[in-house]
């Protein structure tokens, strides 16, 4: 017994009118422009921003939770400058008197668990970053005492035919 779906051809699915990997607008959208419905609403909106703005702060002050939360979230900056004292990491080995500082700050209730992450993700990237430039500095050093292979003299790995 044969189905018969339709008349499309058999790369055409239904309801996408584009072959895939084909858009139908090949240019994209053009840069900078909007959305309509995003311009609508700003274009009533900038006449109202002080009186809406107004009304909000009203409504927080008389305990609104949702007003509260919104003016508080514009008012209070999300991230804030954290300082305790850091000691400077010159190599992977000042990793840990690091660490140890940022645990003691979190102890010691100067910053929260979040900014101890933040930090602890910054140290280690910039161990990482240490690591990369030790160990390219190294390779440097092997590769300036080591004379120039010819190309004819280079060695093939000598397990490249292993199969597993």
């Amino acid at each position: 017994m044969i189905d018969v779906v339709g008349d499309n051809p058999p790369e055409q699915v239904p309801g996408r009118p584009f072959a895939k990997g084909r858009s139908g607008n090949p240019a994209g959208r053009r840069l900078g422009s909007r959305n309509k419905a995003t311009v609508a609403a700003q274009e009533l909106l900038a006449n109202e921003a002080e009186a809406l703005t107004r009304k909000a702060v009203e409504a927080a002050l008389a305990g609104d939770p949702m007003a509260m939360r919104l003016c508080l979230e514009r008012i209070l900056p999300r991230e804030r400058v954290v300082k305790f004292a850091l000691p400077p990491i010159k190599s992977a080995a000042d990793v840990a008197p690091a660490m140890g500082a940022v645990t003691a700050a979190l102890a010691d209730g100067l910053i929260s668990p979040g900014e101890a992450q933040a930090i602890a993700r910054v140290v280690t990237t910039f161990v990482q970053m240490i690591e990369t430039s030790d160990f390219d500095r190294r390779l440097r050093m092997l590769e300036a005492g080591q004379p120039d292979a010819p190309s004819s003299q280079l060695t093939i790995w000598p397990y490249s035919g292993l199969t597993t």
